[in-house]
């Protein structure tokens, strides 16, 4: 078992059409990497431009992390909102710098 800091997360696009949900380690960077992605149609999120930040986890565990991770991936659009709407009601972008 991993022990750390590890962040679900769900982007989305500017126009908030399509949801991404992933896990990583290190948030800011990886959120950097979905930003210099956008418009890569080899992956999900740069072909959908999912690179705004809506959303996310913190985790100590790696595996409770990428349970909760699927967990999400296989709930509806709707329900994702819904628990999107519980720390961000407005859907607002959210910024992160420096999460340790």
């Amino acid at each position: 078992m991993l022990k750390g800091n590890y962040f679900v997360y769900i982007t989305s696009n500017p126009k908030k059409t399509v949801l991404y949900t992933g896990v990583t380690n290190d948030l800011p960077t990886r959120l950097q990497q979905h930003f210099e992605n956008k418009g890569n149609s080899s992956t999900f999120a740069g072909k959908f431009y999912c690179y705004k930040l809506l959303y996310y986890e913190r985790y100590s565990d790696v595996n409770i992390a990428i349970d909760r991770e699927k967990e999400i991936k296989d709930i509806s659009r709707d329900k994702k909102l819904e628990l999107i709407k519980l720390i961000n009601p407005y859907l607002d972008f959210l910024v992160v710098s420096g999460l340790e």
